[in-house]
């Protein structure tokens, strides 16, 4: 009996434990948490986070660009403010009306569509409902969203020089604050628009270097040609 109750013992015990270590290791799989929506659209931001981050990044490059190139042959800090507050009145006025023309184009052309497709269908209060439930673009959100991003961009750099009175130094903090709010700009558009955030920095960065880097040696080129200024 005691030999028979050893060997009926055997197999449990080979038995439960292995299998239930297996089944905790390999088997068992939590339910995974969604730290987000993951069924929201982010196509539909589409369109303003284009506009907005156009708008900043074009104004901060814009301005800090053609503060950098009239710094290359002017040490005065008057005129690289004067140029640099007029480029963010003619960039944000130009952006809006850039943006405006641009995307009420392109909201006639989805008019004149559901209109066709309305008499080609003969759907009658079908198609009128459909039609209502589609989002068209709002040319007048965009060019707003461009002309503000516009001049948040820009201010970055002109309040960057309004209070140096050194002009290597103003120089200075102007590239450097361009160089930050540039990650800021590229780090923010990626996260709304759920994608890249390294590469869209990246990308920004360079791309705004560069802008400054031509303008500066450019004016500074002709500015050593011995031209009046």
């Amino acid at each position: 009996m005691a030999a028979q109750g050893a060997r009926d013992q055997t197999p449990i015990d080979h038995i439960e434990i292995p299998v239930y270590g297996n089944v905790a290791a390999d088997q068992i799989r939590l339910p995974r948490v969604p730290e987000e929506d993951e069924t929201f659209d982010y196509s539909e931001r589409t369109q303003w986070i284009r506009a907005a981050v156009l708008g900043a990044n074009d104004g901060l490059v814009s301005v800090a660009s053609l503060m950098m190139g009239v710094g290359a042959v002017k040490q005065d800090m008057k005129a690289m403010l004067l140029a640099g507050f007029a480029g963010l009145v003619a960039g944000a006025c130009s952006m809006a009306i850039g943006e405006f023309v641009s995307v009420y184009t392109q909201y006639d052309i989805e008019i004149s569509q559901m209109k066709r497709e309305m008499m080609k269908g003969n759907c009658g209060n079908e198609c009128v409902e459909e039609a209502k439930k589609k989002k068209l673009p709002s040319p007048a959100l965009a060019a707003t969203a461009s002309a503000v991003a516009f001049s948040i961009g820009a201010v970055v750099p002109l309040l960057g020089a309004a209070f140096i009175g050194e002009h290597k130094v103003r120089m200075l903090v102007v590239a450097v604050l361009a160089s930050i709010a540039l990650v800021v700009f590229g780090g923010i558009g990626a996260r709304l628009g759920r994608t890249p955030m390294v590469n869209s920095c990246v990308r920004v960065l360079i791309g705004g270097w560069m802008a400054m880097a031509i303008t500066f040696g450019l004016t500074k080129m002709i500015g050593s040609t011995g031209l009046e200024m």
